[in-house]
């Protein structure tokens, strides 16, 4: 991975282009609520006899599927909210790949293979 990216250099603040897009806020917040649901969903489980973690494991799946959807989109968003001169600025994460959060490897992921996608590289 770390040489597929060798060619940028910083990854630009998604908080900017959360600012320029109020979906992208949006969503954020439904994620954090998504988050919340799950981890309190998490907390109950102390004690909890089988059928309780069975309709927790339900729910717990639901959420799970909403929170990956919402990530796919704030990404989605944060790519079309980034300027392609924006893009080539990605790699001060590659010197810190290994400690580097996975959110943030995601998006640099996502980013890299968007802009090759648009110029017209295969992935």
């Amino acid at each position: 991975m770390v040489k597929k990216l060798d060619s940028y250099k910083t990854l630009t603040d998604r908080k900017k282009a959360a600012k320029a897009n109020p979906k992208i806020a949006a969503l954020q917040v439904e994620l954090a609520d998504v988050d919340r649901e799950i981890e309190k969903l998490v907390d109950s489980l102390t004690g909890a006899n089988n059928v309780l973690l069975s309709y927790v494991n339900v729910k717990i799946t639901e959420l799970d599927g909403r929170k990956q959807e919402l990530l796919t989109r704030i990404a989605e968003l944060t790519v079309e909210a980034i300027r392609p001169e924006q893009v080539s600025q990605i790699s001060c994460y590659l010197d810190t790949w290994d400690i580097v959060s996975f959110d943030n490897k995601q998006r640099v992921v996502y980013i890299s293979y968007a802009s090759r996608t648009q110029q017209g590289h295969d992935p």
